[in-house]
């Protein structure tokens, strides 16, 4: 009996993509071998951090990284380290208390994500009417905004990537860094493009945090924190296990040298926020792959997944289909309306196995299999649900009428 049998696990066919709530993706032979081969082993977490500090380095330009238990775990650090830098007084008080612990963000950047900020004892900021968003115009925060809100107690600004972001994050940068105050960017899911991984620090951001569980390949639990060496530091200092003799401690070279504290903190306010040797030396393996593989060979990849289900569905009677071009390639599956989409997606969760296709559209009457997720093996299974699905009679009743007409 396997081990998911023993368990009373059945897997599901996610064509949702790399989300959490679906375990992410599936890893490569050659990164489940390098955490395999780290989990028969012990070593100090600092070498490991400094080891991955300098692959990091390497791929994203910045000036110290580290791996940490997500995407999120990197924001919440992130955010520690801009709110108390490496006053060890101070990463002892969080989250009660910090001189400077307001963070500014856009209104229109809020997300269920940024708890992380908050979780870290920083307090949010708002600026800026997204009328864009809402439909009543075109404005949204502008630069300036963001550096009129500036104030003595202002700890970082809070800037979340996404193509249609405002204000640009190279403007933003320029008016954070007049005032001393270190941008901290919310990437986790910008990759790919490639690019993204110097693209923002480049634009001048102090830190970004990107999620390595998705585009990059690696375990879902495991993120990188990229940025300012100093900040890095501060960051890694408030996830990691203290529990040694002061004297024994000593910053690798990679995050600040043999730099003394005053004193050794208490665990941090990030001690949850952990990787372990398995994470971190997978992530580093999914890294160097992802990089090797480059933009347009994974696209080809991706678009080949799409072009099996494809195949394997055939054409739905009233169903539009067609394959949009991205950064990831995702087959777009238009039905007659809203409530035909969300009919369809919830018969393709109940079937056996489960499948998921991407909600994200269902407002616009859109399914959308994303491809990054799906194992070759699952391909003609989900071409074969979407068209008993979407041929349905029982599921959209107007099949039958496009299937007559």
């Amino acid at each position: 009996m396997s081990a998911l049998a023993g368990l009373g696990l059945a897997p599901v066919i996610n064509a949702a993509g790399t989300v959490t709530r679906l375990s992410g993706g599936i890893l490569a032979p050659e990164v489940v071998a390098a955490m395999a081969e780290a989990s028969a082993a012990c070593f100090d977490m600092l070498d490991l951090q400094a080891a991955a500090s300098r692959a990091i380095v390497a791929a994203t330009g910045a000036e110290a990284g580290i791996v940490t238990g997500g995407a999120s775990a990197a924001l919440l650090l992130g955010a520690a380290a801009c709110l108390v830098g490496l006053d060890p007084a101070a990463m002892d008080a969080l989250p009660r208390d910090a001189a400077r612990r307001e963070v500014i963000v856009a209104r229109s950047q809020r997300t269920m994500y940024d708890r992380a900020v908050e979780v870290a004892g920083g307090r949010l900021v708002e600026v800026g009417i997204p009328d864009r968003f809402s439909g009543a115009g075109v404005r949204d925060a502008t630069a300036a905004e963001m550096a009129a809100a500036i104030g003595p107690a202002t700890a970082a600004i809070l800037w979340v990537a996404q193509p249609w972001s405002e204000p640009p994050l190279e403007e933003l940068c320029r008016v954070a860094q007049a005032a001393g105050v270190p941008v901290l960017v919310d990437a986790a899911a910008q990759l790919p493009p490639l690019a993204n991984l110097r693209g923002f620090l480049d634009a001048g951001a102090d830190l970004v945090a990107f999620s390595g569980g998705k585009a990059i390949g690696g375990p879902q639990a495991s993120g990188i924190l990229a940025g300012r060496r100093k900040l890095v530091a501060s960051a890694l200092l408030q996830m990691l296990d203290l529990d040694l003799p002061a004297a024994q401690f000593r910053l690798p070279p990679e995050f600040a040298g043999n730099r003394a504290l005053p004193f050794l903190p208490r665990h941090g306010i990030g001690r949850s926020c952990k990787a372990g040797k398995e994470e971190i030396v997978g992530l580093l393996v999914a890294l160097q792959r992802f990089q090797a593989e480059g933009d347009a060979p994974r696209q080809a990849r991706m678009r080949a997944r799409l072009a099996a289900v494809q195949q394997a569905m055939g054409q739905p009677p009233g169903v539009a289909v067609e394959i949009a071009e991205g950064p990831t390639p995702l087959l777009l599956l238009r039905c007659a309306d809203a409530a035909a989409a969300r009919a369809a997606e919830a018969a393709l969760r109940a079937r056996r196995p489960a499948v998921h296709v991407n909600q994200g559209r269902l407002r616009e009457g859109v399914l959308v299999v994303h491809p990054a997720a799906l194992a070759e093996a699952d391909l003609p299974a989900l071409g074969a649900a979407l068209a008993a699905v979407l041929g349905s009679d029982t599921v959209l009743p107007f099949a039958s009428a496009a299937k007559a007409g």
